[in-house]
């Protein structure tokens, strides 16, 4: 790192010196605003660890640059040859050095180093699989998705937005939307806006015994939000792998059978699992 104001590369000149245009049908939407692109690497917090940061889908760079300006060690991911080798060229001094590593592949695929943060602008066509990959590994990080996923991510349990992937998030990670970006930040522009999540890693406040049951769990009902959590336990045994649901729901108050799945707080769903563990047989589930 250094203390010197640097002076980045203009994001149109790398899409121009790597020859593409981004593509839509691919995912490609590049992030061209110099505003938020200097402001990315700044949502992590301020006593992060920063000697290795991760960025996923690192595109032609724009991002990448101000990454290496704000950490000791970056690895970029991208999943296009085209581009990962247009970045090992462009970045031919960092690379050399060993500030820079690009990893070319499918972020879903490849094994991913010992990174201690994340900034990314995350493919939005698979911004789930992506974040729940990196999530579990509780490092903090700043990752750019399309805003009505940003908003589910964060949302409180009785909101339209609350679902599984709230639960799920929440689970891992304190999770803040801190800047929302139009498509105008773009090129091409996607016909959504944007948001950029900060997630910083926590124990939750309650405990489960068997995290991928929990989660698994919390799917099972997600599938059955308009139903009571009586019947949606019911219905889902199949899902969630309950040998004997009816035993679960005998052993589960009133008041919480009689709501909805998304009325209940992560907690209450950990609770909920912690009951079913204990009063019947757990199979795999679908």
């Amino acid at each position: 790192m250094t203390d010197a104001t640097p002076e980045f590369r203009d994001p149109d000149d790398l899409r121009r010196r790597a020859g593409v245009r981004g593509d839509p049908d691919r995912d490609q939407h590049f992030l061209v605003d110099d505003r938020v692109l200097d402001r990315l690497p700044g949502y992590l917090p301020g006593d992060a660890d920063r000697s290795h940061v991760l960025e996923i889908g690192g595109g032609t760079g724009a991002l990448t640059d101000r990454l290496l300006a704000a950490a000791d060690r970056v690895t970029v991911v991208e999943r296009d040859r085209d581009l990962a080798a247009f970045l090992r060229e462009e970045f031919t001094e960092a690379v050399d050095a060993g500030a820079l590593d690009v990893v070319e592949g499918d972020a879903l695929d490849v094994v991913l180093p010992e990174f201690t943060a994340c900034v990314s602008n995350l493919p939005y066509g698979v911004s789930s699989e992506v974040a729940f990959r990196l999530l579990p590994l509780r490092r903090p990080m700043a990752l750019m998705f399309q805003a009505e996923f940003a908003d589910r991510m964060v949302a409180e349990p009785g909101t339209s937005e609350y679902g599984r992937l709230s639960v799920s998030a929440q689970h891992y990670a304190d999770v803040q939307i801190v800047e929302r970006i139009p498509p105008e930040a773009f090129d091409p522009q996607p016909r959504v806006e944007s948001a950029v999540v900060r997630c910083l890693p926590r124990a939750p406040d309650y405990e489960v015994d068997d995290e991928a049951f929990f989660l698994r769990f919390v799917k099972a009902l997600f599938t059955q939000r308009r139903k009571t959590v009586r019947n949606a336990i019911r219905n889902t045994a199949h899902i969630s792998g309950l040998a004997d649901a009816d035993a679960v729901v005998d052993a589960v108050d009133e008041d919480t059978l009689s709501k909805r799945p998304g009325e209940l707080p992560p907690a209450a769903f950990a609770e909920l699992a912690e009951l079913a563990h204990e009063t019947s047989e757990i199979g795999p589930g679908q």
